[in-house]
């Protein structure tokens, strides 16, 4: 079973007005995209839909946390998630490309929208470039960096020199 087919939302039935929409997001959302940043997570998604003549405007509440690994340290780390964005779809005769992010086009044929590109996007761009504990307010894992510097290219420079053989010295000085 798709597990993105629940993110499908059939407009055409719909009155004129508002309608309200819950969604919960877990590892299976996440998986459904290919090389995704995120692999697992608990949101809860709030779709407010305000269906008019000529547009949907589609308004988000995503609330929850998301599994990231820390750049720093590798541990895994719970971020919390708190968005409010929104979506405009208009109803075109013909499939126009919009420059505007916030615009989606839609053919007047089409009798439903896939909210799970946008949503997805929409969790991505507000997981940080660079990602580490701190940003979830704990510390990161003191042992592994300890690992880390002592693996680093500065130290095992340092202890090759230490260690070096002494026929290799009338090159070294060459080198330097």
């Amino acid at each position: 079973m798709n597990p993105l087919k629940q993110f499908s939302l059939p407009f055409t039935g719909l009155k004129l007005g508002t309608h309200q929409f819950d969604y919960e997001l877990d590892d299976r959302f996440f998986n459904a995209f290919e090389y995704s940043l995120i692999k697992s997570g608990n949101l809860k998604v709030d779709l407010e839909l305000e269906k008019q003549e000529t547009m949907l405007l589609l308004k988000f509440k995503v609330i929850g946390t998301v599994n990231l690994d820390c750049d720093k340290c590798l541990s895994e780390f719970s971020l919390p998630v708190n968005l409010y964005e929104r979506q405009i779809v208009k109803f075109a005769e013909d499939e126009l490309e919009s420059d505007d992010e916030e615009i989606i086009s839609l053919s007047r044929k089409d009798t439903e929208i896939d909210i799970s590109g946008p949503l997805y996007e929409m969790i991505n761009v507000a997981v940080p470039y660079i990602k580490n504990c701190e940003q979830a307010g704990k510390d990161c894992d003191q042992e592994m960096i300890d690992r880390l510097n002592q693996l680093s290219i500065e130290k095992q420079a340092e202890e090759n020199e230490q260690t070096s053989d002494p026929r290799w010295e009338a090159l070294n000085k060459l080198k330097k």
